[in-house]
């Protein structure tokens, strides 16, 4: 049944993508001017969850590498690295220069001077998940390295600035934008035809399937490709000769638990004991869910650190608000 897993994981860069030319153009232009050896100007990918941000980011810069050697590229997740410090320190492992670095007793200001030394090719740094930063000065230290461009990928801008001074306000504001919308069924049914095709075998499954697929993904890839990987394990598991409805349907409430659960796994400390809490209640308005995460942890953030928190988890569907800003309430 499966030929090639490496097809069916979420991480996995396709060599031709799906529905997105106008975005794929649009960040190539503004890469070009690595070419010539010159830095490119900020780029900003924002979206909802599953429609391709990552995946087109890394396909762009793949291209680009393809076609010109001098080229570096480094993929930061900000959700794992979400301090300044370990944001940093990602980008110089990568590019092996963390040899004599001490994560715990080695000043910040010595990875930017690390950093500042290097004299390699151009080298395009992904943030993925850059409104998970909890210091936007990282990217002041990038910006100020003419060796550097940044792709930065967010849900929204107005999460990634919900913080910001105002001069790093303006200069995103004043980056290049990209902007991603939800897929639509027959635009995902594409997708997910690519990947059955140099995933499973031939004939493992029909187009009504991979339709239905689609429709339950409700525009999200991410959940689509993680249906399609749980109904190809359960058939493989059952030795059946192609995916059938009656697999879909087992498969469906599988994957999304998968999804949730990659989700929460990837929460940081604050943001689990905020969940933990919401979770623990059938509804819980903002205020008294405050309270309670200062009295659960050390150095709390702030309130409004805390809204930015909240709204993340709503976009990746891990809590849900009901009401306006006066009578808002979460629950799981």
């Amino acid at each position: 049944m499966i030929e090639d897993a490496r097809v069916l994981r979420d991480e996995f860069v396709p060599r031709e993508v799906e529905h997105r030319d106008s975005e794929v153009n649009h960040l190539a232009s503004v890469l070009a001017p690595i070419t010539d050896g010159k830095p490119a100007s900020t780029a900003l990918l924002t979206g909802p969850t599953g429609t391709g941000k990552t995946c087109i980011a890394q396909f762009t810069v793949g291209r680009l590498r393809r076609a010109h050697l001098d080229v570096e590229y480094q993929y930061v997740n900000c959700w794992q690295n979400y301090s300044r410090f370990r944001a940093l320190y990602s980008i110089l492992e990568d590019l092996g220069r963390t040899i004599d670095i001490h994560r715990r007793s080695t000043p910040r200001d010595e990875l930017i001077e690390r950093l500042a030394e290097y004299d390699g090719p151009p080298c395009v740094v992904i943030l993925d998940e850059a409104d998970q930063l909890e210091d936007e000065g990282v990217l002041y230290d990038l910006h100020a390295l003419s060796g550097f461009s940044m792709l930065l990928i967010a849900n929204d801008e107005a999460t990634l600035l919900a913080d910001a001074d105002e001069r790093l306000t303006s200069r995103v504001r004043g980056c290049e934008h990209v902007r991603f919308d939800r897929y639509t069924v027959s635009e995902l049914t594409a997708i997910l035809k690519a990947r059955a095709w140099r995933g499973l075998e031939s004939g493992a499954i029909e187009r009504s399937e991979l339709r239905a697929i689609a429709d339950a993904a409700a525009g999200d890839a991410r959940v689509a490709i993680s249906i399609l990987r749980s109904a190809a394990r359960r058939a493989q598991r059952e030795n059946a000769e192609r995916i059938t409805a009656d697999l879909l349907e087992a498969a469906i409430p599988s994957a999304q638990k998968e999804v949730r659960r990659k989700a929460l796994d990837t929460l940081t400390p604050h943001q689990r004991a905020l969940y933990d809490i919401v979770a623990d209640r059938e509804a819980i308005e903002p205020g008294t869910l405050y309270d309670a995460y200062r009295e659960r942890v050390d150095d709390p953030k702030t309130n409004r650190t805390v809204r930015n928190y909240l709204r993340k988890m709503t976009q990746y569907d891990l809590i849900v608000s009901e009401g306006t800003s006066r009578d808002r309430l979460y629950r799981v």
